[in-house]
């Protein structure tokens, strides 16, 4: 009957599908015993266990607590917020150290120097020999006053142009009535010969050294670096605009220049010191004074040669002067920038506090002497 074949059909299908089953249950119980029976981890994580994976749970990670801000101390009431800063500036100061004769004493040490600052000590920082090329301005006065004036000049001019270095920068000033520049700074002795060979014929005879002076500070105010101005003259002034307090001002706010002075004339002057009245005498005597203290503001020398011959001496002193120097730094105990003149001394000190002994390679003791700027003005707060 065709019903059941069918039947039987369907029952052989079944048989042949249960044991197919069968079949993989074993093969799936002999793969379990292979691996040690362990069942891959589950998504949670965690080790095997009888009954099925012992799941663990996954750390969370920790999330950094934020930092907290340092607490605020509060002013008073009534008292506002406030913040102070204070900058003190580094003091530089050019020490000449020579002998009576003009040689440089070298070999000093940061302990052999002591700077007192209005009369307090300071704390030096720093002790540099330097030797270093010049920047100089070669001031002269050229007047129609007496030849005797202008050859003293000449003289120590080509005395000063034949101390150079080629390294050196100087420039070429010269006044009577006005201010003159015969040659810009310039490397080449050549050129600052050709200018001082310009001067053969003087013009006017007013001698206006304040306004000269106070022109040439101007210049080389805004030059970087230490400069130098040497100044020829006989000292005297006559029609200047500037009266001689402007250019004491001047000379004290200007920085890093040192201002040596040559007097002229003084053999003349001695030569006619009987004959002259009591307000020439006065006159020039005010006028070395003038110069005098132009060099010693600034760290610089006077000299009043009688002379010709001590001409090239004293420039040769003057460029061993300048180029051989201790650059002594500190920073100031008085803090305040209220822009005032600071009077400074600086001495040289032996281990036991006293005047230092300077003695030569033959064991004799060398008088010396410190050559120092007498002050300088403070920074304002506004600058």
């Amino acid at each position: 009957m065709p019903y059941k074949s069918i039947l039987l059909r369907s029952l052989r299908r079944a048989q042949s599908a249960l044991t197919l089953a069968v079949i993989g249950l074993v093969l799936a119980g002999m793969a379990g015993a292979q691996t040690g029976g362990q069942q891959p981890p589950p998504a949670a994580g965690g080790p095997q266990g009888d009954i099925g994976p012992i799941a663990v749970p996954k750390k969370k990670t920790e999330e950094k607590p934020p930092d907290r801000p340092a607490p605020r101390v509060k002013n008073p009431e009534g008292l506002e917020d406030f913040s102070l800063r204070v900058n003190v500036p580094l003091v530089n100061v050019d020490v000449g150290v020579l002998t009576k004769e003009g040689q440089f004493i070298p070999g000093l040490k940061k302990e052999n120097f002591r700077v007192l600052e209005d009369g307090v000590p300071q704390q030096i920082t720093a002790v540099t020999p330097t030797e270093a090329p010049i920047t100089a301005v070669l001031l002269v006065e050229f007047a129609n006053t007496n030849y005797n004036f202008i050859y003293d000049m000449l003289n120590g001019a080509y005395s000063f142009t034949g101390s150079l270095k080629p390294e050196d920068w100087v420039a070429v000033m010269t006044y009577d009535m006005r201010t003159t520049i015969l040659q810009d700074f310039t490397q080449d002795k050549r050129a600052i010969y050709g200018a001082l060979n310009l001067l053969r014929i003087p013009g006017f005879s007013e001698t206006n050294l304040f306004d000269a002076l106070y022109e040439t500070l101007d210049r080389v105010d805004g030059i970087e670096g230490r400069k130098y101005v040497v100044l020829i003259s006989s000292g005297r002034d006559t029609f200047s605009r500037i009266t001689y307090d402007k250019i004491l001002n001047k000379v004290k706010e200007t920085q890093n220049v040192t201002i040596y002075t040559v007097s002229t004339g003084q053999a003349l002057r001695m030569y006619y010191e009987d004959r002259m009245g009591a307000i020439a005498r006065l006159d020039y005597l005010q006028a070395d004074n003038q110069m005098r203290t132009f060099a010693t503001m600034t760290g610089g020398r006077f000299f009043a040669p009688r002379f010709e011959a001590e001409m090239p001496e004293i420039f040769r002193e003057i460029a061993q002067t300048i180029r051989n120097q201790y650059l002594i730094s500190y920073r100031p105990t008085n803090t305040a920038q209220d822009g005032k003149f600071r009077k400074l001394k600086v001495e040289l000190v032996g281990p036991d506090g006293g005047p230092l002994t300077v003695v030569n390679e033959k064991g004799k003791k060398l008088k010396y002497q410190v050559i120092a700027k007498e002050g300088y003005r403070a920074k304002h707060t506004v600058e």
